[in-house]
């Protein structure tokens, strides 16, 4: 048998063979249909390969359907959906308890059936989104939010004190700072970190996307909508949603949200039944959302229910004193990641790192240490391998625009390289002109056009 990979695993086990052929024939455009009509011959299969759901009739003619159920719960972390044709409450009861995902009853609705396959594997590709969130929370938390400066630790210490109240934070601050990071800190901080966490990038949804991607949609309620599809506010349950950019959503979709946070309830677009939602709702953006409201562009009355335990993010210019630690900790991840070996940077690229004013913030600085450390042979990053925007910033260039001309400014960069050449040689003009690529003769002559000879005489050998 061949499967495709890209494709989810069903094991549908019944003992009709009519039965596993009609699955066959509606999951096979979706799944990597498999099948057994034994209990023992299911086991024997998840014993030695992985599936994502299994299709569990309860009546077989070997094992009991339910005692298969909680075998394959100690064996496999498969999804199981009994189905039967019995319909009584009480085996449906009994199944949901023993940690079946759903129960359908005989004989099924081909519509039904597609629609709780599709939640099952929505749940599944949730819970590995959680795995990998939790995973990468631990380096974030221990590794990649790192400071001791004052402004973090008071962020640090929002953190805790928020984590396990059930109040709206709103994080603000600039592109780059680490809103999600904070986002995910205070979610997996709190009593639901073993709940889902839903992030939502409120500037990267079409705006005629927004009501389904946020609530969900029901089958035929638009042309595109061929099938089901569920909310990320439904997704998130009784864990968290995360609105990134929150600034961006349009007035309508502002009261939407803002009748979710007083209601706890959200309906599907076409759809009229009441879902209740129990997500805590915690939101970021990089705009001034008070001057938004005075300018009409966000509702009020949200703003105040979003803000309800404010978190601002400082700009990394704020917090030079990280730097160094954000540098070192950046240097080792992507030494990791690329089998290299760099041992941190120069005191000259440090002190220029330090003194650049990071635009794109942390962002920006763990992007240039990954191409410093990707793409460097030596072990120590030198100021000579800073990009020319960290070098020469257009802030600085545009400070210094007025008050000189490029001929004076190319002339203070040479005296001062000059000056600096031959501290370094003890003022031997001979081996200075070397390292400088110039004839001595040519060195004597700008050390008179810059009027440096006294400067340099203390530094001649005696």
């Amino acid at each position: 048998m061949t499967i495709t990979e890209t494709k989810p695993t069903i094991l549908c086990v019944d003992d009709e063979q009519y039965v596993v052929e009609s699955f066959k024939v509606i999951l096979r455009n979706r799944f990597n249909v498999v099948t057994a009509t034994t209990g023992k011959g299911a086991l024997d299969y998840l014993k030695k390969e992985s599936v994502d759901i299994v299709l569990l009739d309860i009546i077989l003619p070997d094992i009991s359907g339910l005692e298969i159920l909680k075998t394959i719960k100690k064996i496999s972390d498969a999804d199981v959906i009994m189905i039967s044709g019995v319909k009584t409450m009480k085996t449906a009861v009994e199944a949901i308890k023993l940690g079946a995902y759903d129960f359908l009853p005989k004989p099924f609705d081909v519509d039904n059936l597609k629609v709780t396959l599709d939640k099952a594997l929505e749940k599944r590709d949730l819970a590995k989104e959680i795995v990998y969130l939790k995973s990468e929370l631990k380096t974030c938390e221990a590794d990649r939010m790192i400071g001791d400066s004052p402004a973090m630790e008071g962020v640090f210490s929002v953190i805790k004190d928020v984590a396990d109240t059930q109040s709206t934070v709103l994080i603000t601050g600039e592109s780059g700072t680490g809103k999600e990071l904070v986002a995910r800190a205070i979610h997996f901080s709190s009593a639901r970190k073993k709940k889902p966490f839903v992030a939502v990038d409120c500037a990267a949804i079409p705006e005629s996307l927004f009501e389904s991607e946020l609530f969900g949609h029901e089958k035929g309620s638009f042309t595109d909508a061929t099938s089901q599809k569920l909310g990320k506010f439904e997704l998130a349950g009784d864990g968290t949603i995360f609105l990134d950019e929150i600034g961006n959503l349009r007035h309508d979709i502002q009261s939407k949200i803002l009748r979710v946070l007083e209601t706890r309830e959200v309906q599907r677009v076409g759809g009229s039944k009441v879902i209740k939602v129990d997500a805590r709702i915690i939101s970021a953006t990089n705009i001034d959302l008070r001057k938004a409201v005075n300018d009409g562009k966000f509702r009020q009355d949200l703003y105040y229910r979003l803000n309800v335990i404010p978190v601002h993010l400082p700009p990394l210019r704020e917090r030079t004193g990280d730097i160094p630690k954000l540098i070192n900790y950046y240097i080792g991840y992507f030494n990791t990641r690329f089998g290299k070996s760099v041992r941190g940077v120069s005191k000259e690229a440090l002190d220029i790192l330090n003194g650049y004013s990071w635009p794109g913030n942390v962002r920006e600085l763990k992007n240039l240490i990954e191409r410093l450390v990707s793409l460097g042979k030596e072990e120590t990053i030198t100021h000579k391998r800073l990009p020319l925007d960290i070098l020469i910033p257009d802030d600085a260039v545009a400070s210094e625009a007025d008050n000189f001309s490029l001929k004076e400014a190319r002339g203070d960069f040479e005296k001062g390289l000059i000056l600096k050449v031959l501290k370094k040689t003890s003022g031997n003009q001979t081996k200075a002109a070397q390292i400088l690529g110039i004839h001595r003769n040519a060195l004597i002559n700008k050390i008179a056009q810059y009027g440096i000879a006294k400067e340099i005489k203390n530094w001649s050998k005696k």
